[in-house]
Parts: structure tokens; C-alpha cells; sequence
């Protein structure tokens, strides 16, 4: 059994318990009356519309395991409160002049293009422990980049 730790946001938390919700009372029966619309048209070894359906459910039925995993190993972020980086920490960083902002998430909620980045990510674990003032190196396929923190909230 997976024992792994989830981080989540409230906000990720309620977005994960809408999902299931929405998978369980509405994509399983929805797709359960697709199944049997199908299995009506007869042979079922060439019923594109079957195969489809079948596919679909198993599809509903391994993202609703995902999310009960994630759900019975969740530990809810606490954000901001330290001036020392950790899950949760929102960050003003500067890197080559350019200022940028990054929020340290559990990886169920990591979003690159929105500054949404992974504990478990290079930037992300390079992050955690430092605080205000500190110059971090981080590895990257383009070499060394160098992120220097303005702030932490």
C-alpha cells in the first residue's frame, strides 16, 4: 500500500473532494448508461461505442482509486508563518534581474506555468530551508541558475 505523504492546499483538498464527487454520482452513471446504450446495439466484439464506454469506466474508476489514496494520506498545508521556506511558503525570488514568484505545493498541485511548484521538484526542494537574503544554485538542462530570495511569506 502507498503510504506517501500528499500535501495539499484547502483549496486542492476541495478540488480533489469535488472531483470524486463529480466521478461518483455523475462520469459513473453517465458512462454505466453508455455502457448499456451499447451493449443494446448487439455485437459487442465490434461495437466501437462499447469499447469506448468500457475504456471511459475503467479510466472513472482508476482516478477515483488515485484520489481516495491521495485523500487517505493527506496533510494540509499550512501557508506562510515562517520566514524560513517550507510547504506552503510563497517566494519572491530573483534570477538574472528578473523577478519571479513561486508558491512551494505538494506535487498534486504543482503548476510550473503558474509559479505552483513541487516540494519534490529541483527548484522546489532547493528552496526549502532557506529564507530571506539567501542565493540558492539550482542544476537545470540550461546549467547553473542561480535564484536569489527577496521574500518569504
Amino acid at each position: 500500500m502507498n503510504n506517501k505523504v500528499h500535501y495539499l492546499s484547502p483549496e486542492g483538498l476541495k478540488k480533489l473532494e469535488e472531483e470524486l464527487h463529480e466521478l461518483k454520482t455523475v462520469r459513473q452513471r453517465e458512462t454505466a448508461d453508455k455502457i448499456e446504450a451499447a451493449k443494446a446495439l448487439g455485437d459487442l466484439s465490434e461495437n466501437a461505442e462499447y469499447q469506448e464506454a468500457k475504456q471511459e469506466m475503467s479510466f472513472i474508476h482508476g482516478r477515483r482509486q488515485e484520489i481516495e489514496t491521495i485523500l487517505k494520506n493527506v496533510e494540509i498545508i499550512k501557508e506562510g508563518g515562517s520566514d524560513i521556506i517550507e510547504i506552503g511558503s510563497s517566494i519572491d525570488t530573483e534570477i538574472k534581474g528578473e523577478n519571479k514568484k513561486f508558491k512551494i505545493v505538494g506535487s498534486e498541485e504543482a503548476d510550473p506555468f503558474e509559479g505552483l511548484i513541487s516540494n519534490e521538484s529541483p527548484l522546489g526542494s532547493a528552496f526549502l530551508g532557506h529564507g530571506k537574503g539567501d542565493e540558492i544554485e539550482v542544476e537545470t538542462p540550461g546549467g547553473v541558475q542561480v535564484y536569489k530570495i527577496l521574500s518569504v511569506s
